[in-house]
């Protein structure tokens, strides 16, 4: 391997190689991969972008923008390959997203992401009409503005007439394959984040669909990880001719995936534009606690967690909008010691996921003395964070008491890797760091290797120091979890 970290020559690559691409909330990445999974130095590519956003809760971004992205990723990770060639390409993207084209393919929509708010109204609908505990039980997630069916009702009473044109509903990742390879079909993973998908059948949930008015012929087919999409290929560059291309995937799947939270008894810790805690079982559990979703990910395997919605987003406020002190980095407002007159957060910039599914929430900031100042407010919005986090752990542990290890990654961990200490602090538990770089799109290609080259062994995850919990810090989380408990009653239900 190269001296860059967890990275292989191309002279020292293992056939079958495969081209990794992901779409994020910040970019678009690609890069090629060697049958251990290592990525091949030189040969990955990003192309920066971010979302459109408005007051009235728009969050969106143009899909051919993406595929244009996407486009170049391949060009730059691809033309300096010489004779070698592409076994498969693998995508995955943010979930969930969804564009509606009409029948020749042409995008009808903007593509609109999880964030986007703009269907509340409709969501208080469905809540009236539909039975909340009947929808989880069948589709393993709560009726919420990030899931399809408020967003499609929205859809269908604000713009009727692009509403009827549409021919086909895509995510990005079945849009940005169509464009490039002609065909596509949506992956079992990316299906069930849409929050249409029966969970224990594998086909989309009927009373959702007859409630927002769309039938399942508007659809792809679903494909499990372990297929490729019939008719998908391109002649545009050379390496790919012969490639196969597998239905895209959601990344919050390929996340665990690439940490290495792969086994009942391992939180995969996502920590990037949003977050998420997430654990893949065996089979379909019989009961879900209502804070969290499961998602059916193949005919075998759930993944099992609570996502939220900011965190990089907290992050980035925080830099951009408040004061620290000089010479102070959030790293070192991470690290200091635990102060009691430290301000209380809710950190829901964009609304809320797990556990509480307040779609309409907004961040909070509370218990500001006069003394107070940027870092402090700093450093109690890092334990919102840490503590949003604490309380999707415990419903996992609750539902599974099988865990005995949580396992991070994302370049939130990277930017500011204190706040896996107070991650730690606030659940009691280690938290191991994976610190290789797109943990996301490394997994999206383990996948496609498990078909490629399966006998291969892969190579181990890289990983830092451990952060363990302070017991001295015990009282002090016991006490802050409390008051964000109170907090969140008092202000928003």
């Amino acid at each position: 391997m190269s001296n860059d970290a967890f990275t292989i020559g191309l002279d020292e690559a293992l056939d079958p190689l495969v081209l990794g691409i992901d779409v994020g909330s910040t970019g678009t990445r690609a890069g090629i991969y060697d049958a251990r999974g290592v990525p091949v130095h030189r040969h990955r590519h990003k192309a920066p972008h971010s979302f459109t956003t408005a007051p009235d809760g728009t969050v969106t971004i143009d899909p051919l923008q993406v595929v244009d992205e996407a486009a170049a990723c391949i060009t730059a990770v691809t033309e300096h390959l010489g004779s070698r060639t592409v076994a498969g390409v693998a995508i995955d993207t943010f979930a969930s997203s969804l564009v509606g084209v009409g029948r020749d393919g042409t995008p009808l929509t903007p593509c609109y992401t999880y964030a986007d708010t703009r269907s509340t109204s409709q969501l208080m609908g469905l809540l009236r009409e539909l039975d909340i505990d009947e929808i989880h039980d069948l589709t393993g997630t709560r009726l919420h503005t990030s899931y399809l069916a408020p967003r499609l009702r929205w859809l269908r009473e604000t713009s009727p007439e692009v509403f009827a044109r549409v021919d086909r509903w895509l995510s990005l990742g079945e849009f940005l394959q169509l464009r490039l390879a002609g065909a596509t079909a949506v992956g079992t993973s990316t299906a069930a984040w849409t929050g249409l998908l029966d969970r224990r059948t594998g086909a989309w949930a009927s009373p959702l669909l007859d409630a927002v008015g769309v039938g399942a012929e508007r659809f792809s087919p679903i494909c499990d990880p372990d297929s490729s999409v019939d008719g998908a290929g391109t002649d545009r560059w050379p390496a790919l001719r012969d490639a196969r291309w597998f239905a895209p995937l959601a990344d919050g799947l390929s996340s665990n995936i690439g940490s290495g939270a792969t086994d009942p008894g391992t939180i995969g810790l996502a920590a990037a534009t949003s977050g998420a805690m997430r654990v893949l079982v065996p089979g379909t559990p019989a009961v879900l606690p209502s804070g969290l979703w499961c998602y059916r990910i193949s005919r075998g395997q759930s993944l099992v967690g609570g996502a939220l919605n900011d965190v990089g987003r907290v992050v980035s406020w925080l830099e951009d909008v408040v004061r620290l002190p000089e010479g102070t980095s959030l790293e070192d407002v991470a690290r200091r010691a635990p102060e009691a007159a430290t301000p209380t957060v809710l950190p829901f910039l964009t609304g809320e996921r797990s556990t509480g599914w307040r779609a309409d929430a907004r961040g909070v900031v509370a218990d500001i003395g006069a003394a107070a100042d940027g870092a402090d407010v700093a450093r109690g919005a890092l334990e919102g964070l840490a503590l949003s986090y604490e309380r999707v752990h415990d419903q996992l542990v609750d539902a599974n008491p099988a865990v005995t290890r949580v396992v991070a990654s994302g370049r939130v961990t990277n930017r500011v890797p204190g706040l896996l200490a107070l991650v730690a602090d606030a659940i009691g538990m280690p938290v191991d760091h994976a610190v290789l770089r797109r943990a996301t799109l490394r997994g999206t290609v383990l996948l496609a290797l498990d078909v490629l080259a399966p006998d291969v062994e892969r190579a181990p995850t890289p990983m830092a120091v451990t952060e363990s919990p302070d017991p001295d810090h015990a009282a002090y989380y016991a006490s802050r979890r409390e008051r964000f408990a109170d907090l969140y009653e008092r202000v928003l239900n």
